[in-house]
């Protein structure tokens, strides 16, 4: 960052001394997505300072850079907009992806939040003499009493150990990695992962005239996004407020059946722990459906039980099944990268 001390001019809270260490007056943020310009917005109108530091080169960097083109909120907008300052009227129930990324940058515009940008944070202690937090990045050492992490759960995408995938002759993307169908077009592509994005991915491809093979490794809770023209989570997030989280889940099992039918019949097993319980007790969201199911259904995506190997042109299953594969997308989430520089 070479601007560095022009901007230290603007940033009259940061002092940075000859030794790149920069004194920070008020909390360090880690990460400008979501969470981290909400909290940032949040001090400034407590008129305490913050310092947002972030390891891309923009905000929501997850949004801008590692999402699908057709990408949309699965939930209501007003269960996803920051405090402070809501989604201008005219952004539909579910604002598609690109309108999520201008909402952001009018929200950071609007508090003037300013984040650091490509200094991705290699460690972070607290010292205990100075009773001070020191975040170091490749550049400086960040100095302040308080430390807020802001890095979400989906830093860092999960590759999965599959037998024989590196003698595997064809692309093998992850979906941090995957925009559009379009490159896939009349291939067999297998998607392993069945959770929003594997389910999400495989309604993509259908568009490119591709017949998505989807890997179910594990059991899964696949919901209609809406019933009777509500949102399921907005049903849900009424309902706990007024009966025991069990039986709203019963209840909204009764519902999704009604709606969707059995999923079983069609190789989604359901967890034998309700949906709510289970994203309280493991974080594990269930599947909220946008079309995918009917295209189950209909025999345009193969639902498939586990990977035994992969071979060079195709896949061998659990259930002794073998099919030739052009492209393989794995579908299988994200973890954080906390654990690796917080100490």
């Amino acid at each position: 960052m070479g601007s560095y001390k022009g901007e230290e001019q603007h940033h009259h809270h940061h002092h940075r001394n000859e030794s790149n260490c920069v004194l920070v007056h008020g909390p360090i943020i880690v990460g400008a997505g979501p969470s981290g310009l909400a909290t940032s917005a949040c001090l400034k109108q407590q008129s305490v300072p913050s310092l947002i530091l972030e390891k891309s080169d923009c905000i929501a960097s997850l949004w801008q850079h590692r999402t699908y083109d057709r990408l949309k909120l699965h939930l209501p907008k007003q269960f996803c907009e920051l405090p402070l300052l809501g989604f201008p009227h005219n952004f539909p129930k579910y604002p598609t992806k690109h309108q999520f990324i201008s909402y952001m940058e009018t929200y950071a515009s609007h508090f003037s939040i300013k984040p650091r940008f490509n200094q991705a944070v290699i460690k972070a202690e607290f010292d205990h003499v100075l009773g001070f937090w020191r975040v170091k990045t490749q550049d400086f050492e960040y100095i302040s009493r308080w430390l807020i992490v802001a890095t979400g759960e989906n830093a860092e995408p999960v590759i999965p150990d599959i037998p024989g995938i590196d003698r595997f002759k064809g692309r093998v993307v992850h979906t941090s990695l995957y925009k559009s169908g379009s490159v896939f077009k009349n291939q067999r592509v297998l998607v392993v992962g069945c959770g929003n994005s594997g389910m999400e991915v495989c309604l993509d491809l259908c568009r490119f005239n591709v017949i998505p093979h989807m890997v179910v490794r594990n059991t899964v809770h696949v919901l209609p996004r809406e019933m009777f023209g509500f949102s399921t989570f907005g049903i849900a997030m009424a309902l706990v407020k007024w009966f025991p989280l069990k039986l709203v889940d019963k209840l909204l099992l009764l519902l999704a059946n009604f709606t969707l039918g059995n999923t079983d019949q069609i190789g989604l097993r359901r967890p034998k722990t309700g949906p709510i319980e289970l994203k309280n007790v493991t974080g594990k969201t269930p599947v909220l459906d946008v079309g995918a199911l009917s295209q189950i259904k209909s025999g345009k995506i193969k639902v498939m039980e586990g990977v035994k190997e992969i071979t060079r042109n195709g896949a061998k299953f659990v259930d002794g099944q073998e099919k030739e594969i052009d492209s393989i997308i794995l579908a299988t989430g994200y973890k954080s990268n906390v654990p690796t520089w917080l100490k």
